[in-house]
């Protein structure tokens, strides 16, 4: 029998990152800014982008609590366990992939289908890919990547909204109800 080709969903972004000293351009990847003093900071764009990705100090700032081991085949637990995955790609301030899989209070396993998230490190730039998506959650996926996005932005600009304050702007932009969503 022969193979097929599934068609896939998946959501991309792709973000610039101001900087404090305001680089926008592909070569503010060799740029180093001073570190401020409480320690955030610090090191070129990438590198900055890189420590909100994956450190366990900085995940609370974005994501919510949680930690990505540094390493291929590394666990990944975000969120208090909602989200667990193990690392499929590890390369500091170039690239991190990992699998994406919901779990529900209690749960063993997932309801949900296994996806796969990548964050490419361009510079300033951080492209975003998360796949699949079922075409049903894919309004949600996106008003809750670009909260994200938009919290990293805040976190390298030294703000930190909480992201209840920040998910309604986004909801309006992706038609998502937020009464709706399951607490």
């Amino acid at each position: 029998m022969k193979g097929e080709v599934l068609a896939e969903s998946a959501v991309r972004f792709v973000r610039i990152f101001d900087t404090p000293s305001g680089l926008r351009s592909e070569d503010a990847a060799t740029a180093t800014s001073p570190a401020s003093p409480d320690g955030r900071g610090g090191g070129g764009p990438a590198i900055r982008i890189w420590q909100f990705l994956t450190e366990s100090a900085r995940l609370p700032e974005w994501y919510g609590e949680g930690s990505i081991e540094p390493r291929e085949g590394g666990a990944v637990s975000l969120m208090g366990g909602h989200i667990r995955g193990v690392v499929t790609g590890w390369r500091p301030n170039e690239f991190l992939g990992y699998t994406w899989n919901v779990f529900s209070p209690g749960d063993t396993i997932s309801r949900f289908p296994v996806s796969y998230l990548e964050f490419t490190i361009e510079g300033t730039r951080l492209i975003l890919v998360h796949r699949p998506i079922p075409a049903a959650m894919q309004n949600r996926t996106m008003m809750g990547w670009h909260t994200m996005l938009d919290l990293i932005a805040a976190g390298l600009e030294g703000e930190f909204p909480k992201r209840s304050d920040v998910f309604p702007t986004n909801a309006a932009l992706y038609g998502v109800d937020l009464g709706s969503l399951k607490r």
